[in-house]
């Protein structure tokens, strides 16, 4: 069985762990808009060493880690063969795309790890605040963003449970076409009905609670940690620009 930790706040308490979470999702925003103009290998480097520590402070363990299944692994291989051919130049472009993804996703990750889903769509919508005067429907957005987050990991288990289940079935009690052809099928129907049986009940429960404003009716606000990580965030940010105009 696995132990990986998809979406989901890994119990305990840090630093990270305290910073409010439109904090964080600024300093992913930074960061992601650094990668984005700057994808040169010292800052990628940087951001590497700098997302690191940040797992270290938030006391991430290694078992959090998401473990990608083989044939993902030999999908960036296969497209580092396929760039061979074109020059190093390629790979070497290739690799920097590969590596600028995965410091992307260990950086949403990194929310995921540190955040409660319920202090997610409250920071949105306050973070969106302007935007309401350009009649932006931010709070639904907030919202709708507050329960994907919510609502995938429950959907990836359920995926997780119906393919389980189905290996445990008889063999001799279902055609053999179906084995193989329909499998995926099957579980796709299945999951798509569990989840519209889930968003009934979810549905059911946020009215009974009070409706959607509920959902962005947290009052946490930044404090002085969240200013001390942002200026560190920045001081980053600006060491990488610095190293990417260098070169």
């Amino acid at each position: 069985m696995s132990s990986t930790v998809l979406l989901r706040r890994v119990p305990g308490t840090s630093p990270v762990h305290e910073l409010w979470a439109g904090t964080k999702l600024l300093a992913v925003l930074a960061i992601s808009l650094l990668l984005m103009v700057l994808p040169t290998w010292p800052v990628l480097g940087l951001i590497t060493a700098f997302l690191i520590g940040s797992g270290v402070a938030a006391k991430v363990p290694l078992r959090a880690l998401p473990r990608l299944p083989w044939w993902v692994w030999g999908l960036m291989v296969l497209g580092g063969l396929i760039n061979a051919p074109i020059g190093m130049d390629a790979v070497v472009r290739y690799l920097q795309v590969t590596v600028f993804s995965l410091l992307l996703l260990s950086s949403s990750m990194m929310i995921a790890w540190t955040t409660a889903l319920n202090e997610i769509a409250p920071a949105i919508a306050t973070l969106g605040a302007p935007l309401r005067k350009l009649r932006v429907p931010v709070d639904e957005c907030a919202v709708a963003i507050a329960l994907c987050l919510r609502s995938l990991p429950l959907l990836i288990e359920e995926m997780r449970i119906l393919r389980a289940a189905r290996k445990l079935r008889p063999k001799g009690g279902r055609p053999a076409h179906s084995r193989d052809d329909n499998a995926l099928i099957d579980v796709v129907t299945a999951a798509m009905a569990v989840a519209m049986r889930r968003a009934g009940e979810l549905g059911e429960a946020i009215t009974a609670r009070g409706g959607t404003g509920q959902l962005t009716a947290y009052t946490s606000r930044p404090g002085l940690r969240d200013v001390i990580a942002l200026a560190i965030v920045v001081v980053v940010c600006g060491a990488g620009v610095a190293m990417g105009i260098a070169l």
